[in-house]
């Protein structure tokens, strides 16, 4: 990729990366509560790796 970007494929870039964050570490204890220990990437909404799956942005 070039090193310097069009703004447009910059501002897809950007909405793409954040829906591959982890979901808030809230979410967790309030779908499962306090005993339960489950990590935050299982309510993340896109599960995309840069190395796995190419976007095409």
């Amino acid at each position: 990729m070039a090193r310097h970007k069009h703004p447009s494929r910059k501002q897809r870039l950007v909405k793409l990366h954040k829906k591959t964050r982890w979901a808030p570490y809230w979410t967790v204890l309030k779908i499962y509560g306090k005993k339960r220990r489950v990590h935050p990437s299982r309510h993340t909404a896109v599960k995309r790796s840069w190395r796995r799956t190419k976007t095409e942005a």
